[in-house]
C-alpha cells in the first residue's frame, strides 16, 4: 500500500515523442517532493516532517522501517477512528447548541426539537406534498458557512423526489407553497448523522426555494396528452 501511495505522485505514460527530450532532474526531483507533501497533507493527520526525511534518508541507505507497513497502516486507522469519533461528538455538541439558540429568534418555527425553519417569502401556488416530486432551487451549507451543495452552477431549478431526500429535508419542504422561500435547520439526526461524505454529525442548513410544488403531476398531464393525442 505504501509503495502504490507514493508512487501516485508519479505518472508513468508512453509517449515516443518525448523519448529523446532531455530530462531535468533536479526539477523533476523538486516537484516530486512538492508532490509527496501534498500527499502528506491529510485531514487528521500531523506527519512530522524531519522525520518523514529521516525516514527516506534511511531507506535510501538501505535500514529498516521502524514499523512494518501492516502497523503503519494499522495506526493511521486508528487514529483516523479517534478523530471521527472526538469530531461527531463536536460537531453533535454544536448542532444542540445551535438549534437551542436559533429557537429563539424572531421568524424561527419548529417542527420538532429537530427541524427548524423560517419563511424568507411567501408562496401561493400549489403546496409540495408526501409523494410529490417538487422543483426546486436550493443550497446547502454547514454552521461554518461551507457550501457542500447547490443548484446555482446548473442555471435551473432540480426536480427532487421527496421520498428520496434525507428525513429533515422532506418534512421541511413537505406544505411549501410554489414560489415561497425557506431556510431549513436541521438536526444531524435527520440528516446524514455518521454517515455520508460530510463532516459527521454535520447539522445542515438549507436554502430552497419552491418553483413547481409537484413535477410529476405534470408529468403524468403531458403523457396523457400525448396519448389522446396519438388515439385521435
Amino acid at each position: 500500500m505504501m509503495k502504490q501511495w507514493i508512487l501516485s505522485a508519479l505518472i508513468f505514460c508512453a509517449f515516443p515523442s518525448f523519448a529523446n527530450e532531455e530530462v531535468d532532474y533536479g526539477l523533476l526531483s523538486e516537484t516530486l517532493g512538492h508532490l509527496i507533501v501534498r500527499q502528506l497533507d491529510q485531514p487528521g493527520l500531523s506527519f512530522q516532517m524531519e522525520r518523514v526525511i529521516q525516514g527516506m534518508q534511511d531507506e535510501q541507505a538501505g535500514k529498516a522501517a521502524p514499523m512494518s507497513e501492516e502497523a503503519y497502516e494499522q495506526m493511521v486507522c486508528s487514529l483516523q477512528e479517534q478523530q471521527f469519533v472526538q469530531a461527531a461528538e463536536q460537531n453533535l455538541a454544536a448542532a444542540n447548541t445551535f438549534l437551542h439558540q436559533n429557537s429563539s429568534k424572531k421568524g424561527i418555527q419548529t417542527v420538532d426539537e429537530k427541524l427548524q425553519f423560517q419563511i424568507s417569502h411567501e408562496g401561493d401556488g400549489e403546496s409540495v406534498g408526501p409523494d410529490s416530486v417538487p422543483l426546486i432551487h436550493y443550497k446547502g451549507q454547514l454552521i461554518d458557512g461551507t457550501i457542500f451543495a447547490t443548484s446555482e452552477g446548473l442555471n435551473q431549478p432540480v426536480a427532487l423526489p421527496i421520498k428520496q431526500s434525507i428525513p429533515g429535508f422532506a418534512k421541511g419542504i413537505v406544505g411549501m407553497k410554489e414560489g415561497e422561500k425557506r431556510v431549513l435547520y436541521i438536526h444531524p439526526e435527520l440528516a446524514y448523522g455518521l454517515s455520508g461524505q460530510l463532516p459527521p454529525n454535520s447539522l445542515l442548513i438549507f436554502e430552497v426555494e419552491v418553483v413547481k410544488a409537484n413535477t410529476a403531476l405534470a408529468d403524468i398531464a403531458q403523457q396523457e396528452i400525448k396519448e389522446q393525442t396519438s388515439i385521435q
